[in-house]
C-alpha cells in the first residue's frame, strides 16, 4: 500500500488542526449534564421571608385542589386526549407542591421591587438577606437560589452594587461565610459586554474581602433588549456578553414584556407567543447552542385567580371562577409546552396559582415523548456498546450526552424516576455519573478487564 502525504507533514497539519478542535471544544463543550431548573419564581425582596417557598407550595396545593379536585377535571380544563396519562400526572403534581414546590427562587430588586428611596432598599436589602439565612438553617429555601439586582445602567448602577455589597455582606456575616447551594447573581438589561466585566470585578473585590474561593460567585443574564440580539455593527453579541464573565455566567434568561416593549409591541399584544420572541428564542440558541450556557424562556402575565372573592358564593359564581381559572390554565399550559417543544426547558413563575400548570405541562412533555427517548438512547447505548467491545472509534459521546440529557431533566423535576430510564440499558450506577462520555469510559475499562 503506498501514501502520498509524508508523515513529517501530515504530523505537522494534524497537530495544527488539533489546536483548533480543543480551542473550539472548549468553547462549544456542549449542553451540561448538571442540574437545571425547570423554573424561576420571581417574588419582590421585600416579601421574601425564611419560609417563602414552603408557604408557595401550600396557596399552589390549595389552589390546585379547588379547580382540579381529580384528574378528569385537570384532563378537561386542559384539553388532554384519552390517551394522556392524566391520574398520573395529576398525582405527580401534587408530590412536587408537597415536596419541592419551587426550584429556583429570586429575590427581586428590579422590576418586582422597583425604583424606591435608597433607605428603603438599604433596609430591604439587610433584611431579605437575613431571611435567606434564615431560611438556609431552617431548610425552607428552593434548591436553587439568587438575587436579582438593577441593571448597570448609568443612572442605576451605584445603586445595584450598593444593593448587592449590602445582601452579600450581611448574609455572609449571618451563615459564617456560607453563600447557599446554587446561589447566583441575575444582571438584568444587559447591552454591553463592559456591564458583565465589571460586575466580574466587583465579585472579585467581595470573594476577596470575604475570603472566598475565586469563582464562587456565579452570574446570570437576560435578554430583554433588542441590543442584545443584534448589536450596532449588525452582529449578535452574546457570545462577547458570555465571554465577559469569564466563566460566572452560567444562564441566559428572556424577559418577555420588556423585550417585546423594546421592539414596539403595545402592552396588549405583549405575550410570550408573539412572534418576535420566537426570533429572539431561535437567535439566542444559534448564538450560545453548544455552549453549555442555561437558556430560560420569560413568564406569562395571566395569573389564574378568581374574578369573585368572598366565602359565600353562589353556584354562578363559583362557575364564572373556575372558567375564568381554566381558561388562564391553559394560557399558561400553552405557554411553557410551547417553551419546551422549542427547546427552552426553563421559564418564569410569577404567583404561586401558575406553579400547578408548570409541572402539569411539564410532565405532560417528559411523559409523553418517554418511550421514543427510551427507544433512542436505547438504540444509543446498544451501539456504543458493540464499539466497545470491537474496539472501534465511537466518537458520537455528544449525541449521546444530548439524549441522556432529556432523561436527567425528567429525573431532576420528578416526571420520571432513576429505575424507569434502567430500561434504557444503563445502570444506576452509570445514570447517576450524568456523563454518557464517563460511561463509555467505564465501558471500556470493563470491557479491557475481560478480555
Amino acid at each position: 500500500m503506498q501514501l502520498s502525504i509524508p508523515e513529517s507533514d501530515k504530523l505537522a497539519l494534524l497537530g495544527t488542526l488539533k489546536i483548533a478542535n480543543l480551542a473550539f471544544q472548549k468553547t462549544y463543550p456542549g449542553d451540561k449534564p448538571d442540574r437545571q431548573p425547570v423554573h424561576t419564581v420571581y417574588g419582590g425582596a421585600n416579601l421574601f421571608k425564611a419560609d417563602t417557598c414552603f408557604r408557595m407550595g401550600e396557596i399552589a396545593l390549595q389552589h390546585f385542589h379547588t379547580y382540579a379536585p381529580d384528574s378528569n377535571i385537570l384532563a378537561a380544563a386542559l384539553c388532554w386526549e384519552s390517551t394522556t396519562p392524566s391520574e398520573i400526572i395529576y398525582h405527580k403534581i401534587i408530590y412536587k407542591l408537597q415536596t419541592e414546590p419551587v426550584e429556583d427562587f429570586r429575590i427581586d430588586f428590579e422590576d418586582g421591587f422597583g425604583n424606591r428611596p435608597d433607605e428603603e432598599e438599604d433596609a430591604t436589602a439587610i433584611a431579605a438577606a437575613i431571611e435567606l439565612a434564615k431560611g438556609m438553617a431552617a431548610s425552607t429555601i428552593s434548591p436553587f437560589i439568587g438575587i436579582r439586582i438593577k441593571p448597570f445602567t448609568e443612572d442605576l448602577k451605584q445603586r445595584s452594587v450598593r444593593t448587592l455589597d449590602l445582601f452579600l455582606t450581611t448574609l455572609l456575616q449571618h451563615t459564617n461565610g456560607v453563600l447557599p447551594a446554587n446561589f447566583v447573581v441575575m444582571l438584568p438589561k444587559v447591552t454591553i459586554p463592559e456591564q458583565v466585566s465589571t460586575l466580574v470585578r466587583f465579585f472579585e473585590v467581595l470573594e476577596k474581602v470575604h475570603e472566598l474561593e475565586p469563582g464562587t460567585l456565579k452570574m446570570e443574564t437576560m435578554v430583554e433588549a433588542t441590543q442584545i440580539i443584534m448589536d450596532d455593527e449588525g452582529r449578535n453579541p452574546l457570545m462577547r456578553i458570555i465571554r465577559a464573565s469569564e466563566g460566572r455566567c452560567i444562564a441566559a434568561h428572556f424577559g418577555t414584556y420588556d423585550y417585546t416593549a423594546s421592539c414596539g409591541i403595545t402592552a396588549k399584544y405583549q405575550t410570550m407567543a408573539h412572534p418576535v420572541c420566537d426570533f429572539a428564542h431561535h437567535m439566542t440558541k444559534v448564538a450560545l447552542g453548544g455552549t453549555g450556557i442555561f437558556l430560560s424562556d420569560g413568564a406569562t402575565n395571566v395569573i389564574p385567580v378568581a374574578l369573585h372573592k368572598g366565602d359565600y358564593l353562589n353556584y354562578a359564581q363559583l362557575e364564572e371562577n373556575r372558567e375564568h381559572v381554566h381558561q388562564a390554565w391553559r394560557t399558561g399550559y400553552n405557554h411553557t409546552m410551547h417553551s419546551l417543544i422549542n427547546g427552552f426547558y426553563q421559564g418564569w413563575d410569577l404567583n404561586p396559582a401558575q406553579l400547578p400548570m408548570r409541572y402539569a405541562a411539564t410532565y405532560h412533555f417528559f411523559l409523553s415523548n418517554y418511550e421514543e427517548a427510551l427507544f433512542r438512547l436505547k438504540t444509543f447505548v446498544e451501539r456504543a456498546a458493540i464499539s466497545t467491545l470491537t474496539k472501534d472509534i465511537f466518537d458520537d459521546a455528544a449525541t449521546g450526552q444530548g439524549l441522556l440529557n432529556f432523561f436527567l431533566k425528567a429525573i431532576n423535576c420528578g416526571a420520571v424516576t432513576e429505575e424507569e430510564v434502567v430500561a434504557t440499558g444503563l445502570t444506576m450506577e452509570e445514570i447517576r455519573t450524568r456523563s454518557f462520555f464517563r460511561i463509555l469510559e467505564g465501558r471500556r475499562k470493563g470491557a479491557s478487564l475481560e478480555m
